[in-house]
């Protein structure tokens, strides 16, 4: 008997798009993001059609066992002072954890506690980010290019948006990047 071999999907390290299997993609428009944006005008002014990021993910079982793995592309760009960002969540099954890998770009990771202590993580190219459970997490593209990050996640994790209605305890803003960039070089 003469095992077959199956080619997987593919991830394409240098822009992180999907291939070689059914795929399905979510954009989220600046029009999908109120309350996301501490500057509630200038979100108001903006182009409500236009793409902020694009989440594309592997079809596949959802289902105790099974596991998510998707790639999130944020578009560079602001509102106000504040960078595009997800709009963050924690788990549904808060004890559930997910990890990102930096594929290309570079931004922030936003990590948060149920009781609001914040923490950020560089992501670029080859990062990888352990996200614990009970942690809700958000991503910030900082730079001129598209921010992408592969997910891993269990399946059963879902999505509560509704518990960071009020938003996270952090925003990152212009001049919070002036002022960590300023930390470090006195550091």
């Amino acid at each position: 008997m003469n095992p077959s071999i199956k080619m997987p999907p593919q991830v394409a390290w240098d822009s992180g798009a999907l291939s070689g299997a059914p795929l399905m993609q979510k954009p989220t428009h600046l029009g999908d993001l109120n309350g996301v944006f501490a500057d509630d005008e200038a979100w108001r002014g903006g182009d409500p059609a236009l793409v902020v990021y694009r989440v594309e993910m592997l079809d596949t079982p959802s289902g105790d066992g099974e596991l998510y793995t998707g790639v999130t592309h944020l578009n560079p760009g602001r509102v106000g002072n504040e960078f595009f960002m997800t709009r963050g969540h924690f788990h549904a099954r808060r004890e559930q954890g997910e990890v990102y890998f930096g594929l290309r770009g570079e931004g922030l990771l936003l990590l948060q506690s149920e009781n609001g202590q914040t923490r950020l993580e560089r992501v670029q190219p080859g990062s990888v980010h352990i996200i614990p459970g009970l942690t809700a997490h958000r991503l910030i593209n900082t730079g001129r290019d598209i921010l992408s990050a592969l997910a891993v996640w269990p399946s059963i994790a879902g999505h509560d948006y509704a518990a960071l209605s009020g938003g996270f305890a952090l925003r990152v803003t212009t001049d919070t990047l002036k002022l960590m960039a300023k930390e470090v070089q006195n550091g």
